[in-house]
């Protein structure tokens, strides 16, 4: 389930829509995502055009990039290329040094970075760092409490 911050933050910034496209949910349904999963519930009502930006970094709409782009395709290249176990679908586009990744199977998301960030990764040496998908978001969309220490 999404926190009331995430839908709170993309409902101030007009992102938020009730009426949810067929199309958007038959895009997860082919990704093997549960619709009632806080990833779905994000990407269903969640708008912005094709991507948010927040932390520098692009996020993917993922249901716009499924109907508008060749994300099936360019999924595969990224998880063969990386090594990626197929749970493992792409956030974003991986350029510059990495890029996040959902896992479908656990909900949690990893960022990968080449080198030895993702050889500890596929080692099993280190793990995801966001639990799950509404975490991350908080943290994406700065909408959690920095801790100083």
């Amino acid at each position: 389930m999404l926190s009331h911050k995430v839908i709170d933050h993309c409902q101030e910034q007009g992102w938020w829509h009730e009426d949810v496209p067929a199309a958007y949910e038959e895009a997860l349904r082919k990704l093997g995502i549960d619709l009632q999963s806080d990833f779905a519930q994000f990407y269903l009502h969640a708008e912005d055009g094709p991507t948010f930006y927040s932390r520098h970094q692009e996020l993917y709409q993922i249901c716009w990039f499924m109907e508008n782009t060749v994300y099936m395709e360019d999924m595969d290249v990224a998880q063969l290329t990386l090594g990626l176990p197929e749970a493992y679908i792409p956030l974003d586009s991986f350029e510059g040094e990495g890029g996040f990744f959902y896992n479908r199977q656990t909900g949690e998301v990893v960022l990968v970075e080449l080198g030895e960030s993702i050889e500890r990764f596929l080692n099993g040496e280190s793990e995801p760092q966001w639990a799950d998908f509404n975490a991350f978001l908080e943290w994406y969309f700065v909408l959690e409490e920095e801790t100083v220490q």
